[in-house]
């Protein structure tokens, strides 16, 4: 895959120009947790300032033309350095560009991305500097990010969380929003950012009874469309949000907290 990533970069690279700070690998290819055919791309891009309407253009090209190798799609944010370097809780963000097997979703200037600290502080715990300019001081996703608040990341999972809980019959999904919640609950109570496989393996010895926390392991890593009891999603669902709310997330920052 290393190959794959390196063309895509450097594609975005030529369309992104004086502008780029840097690029930066995140999800389970910078994790450790890539599984062939199931697992995307995860980038994000950072920018000293705006990209123009061409180049967004360009970019949705470049993702929707590249190759994607053993990956199952391609995920692409576009941020300022600005945003990057000092998170808000909604922070705006220049392009979405996603890649999937369900087709090709493509948002442009969006004012406000609840979801986006949480792919911010991912990438800045475990992610990989691909590129960086040279008026980039330190080159580590550490540098270009700034730190995000353990409390909002908590708080959007919970969100996501209690949207699940009423969508337990959407069998799609069954296996994103099991090991998700997986990620969110070690979050929680550990401020670990890991892997889908490793949180629930990590939710798994915290409480083996969990029979959806298996069956989505097997059903991701393998691509076998083993069910995924929605009784058995919706205890875990009402297990993490137990949790979660019951802990202080390891980590937190300052007075941003209460915000």
């Amino acid at each position: 895959m290393e190959s794959t990533v390196e063309r895509l970069v450097q594609h975005v690279t030529a369309v992104v120009g004086d502008q780029l700070h840097a690029v930066i690998l995140h999800g389970s290819l910078a994790t450790g947790d890539f599984v062939p055919g199931r697992s995307d791309i995860d980038l994000l891009v950072v920018t000293g300032a705006g990209i123009t309407d061409d180049q967004a253009a360009a970019l949705e090209r470049v993702v929707v033309a590249a190759d994607l190798g053993d990956a199952s799609g391609v995920d692409l944010h576009v941020v300022t350095s600005v945003v990057a370097a000092d998170p808000v809780r909604e922070p705006p963000v220049e392009l979405h560009v996603g890649r999937y097997a369900s087709g090709v979703e493509v948002a442009r200037r969006m004012p406000a991305d609840p979801d986006l600290p949480v792919e911010l502080a991912m990438a800045r715990a475990g992610g990989r500097t691909l590129l960086a300019a040279p008026l980039v001081e330190n080159r580590s996703p550490a540098g270009v990010f700034g730190e995000v608040p353990a409390r909002w990341i908590v708080d959007r999972g919970r969100h996501w969380l209690t949207v699940w809980q009423g969508l337990t019959e959407d069998d799609q999904h069954a296996a994103h929003m099991v090991l998700t919640a997986c990620r969110i609950w070690r979050f929680a109570v550990e401020g670990v950012h890991c892997g889908k496989v490793d949180a629930a393996r990590w939710a798994e010895g915290r409480d083996p009874g969990m029979a959806a926390i298996g069956a989505a392991i097997r059903r991701y890593t393998t691509g076998n469309h083993e069910p995924v009891a929605p009784a058995a999603i919706a205890r875990l669902l009402d297990r993490v949000l137990t949790e979660t709310s019951a802990v202080a997330p390891r980590g937190a920052k300052d007075g941003r907290e209460a915000q």
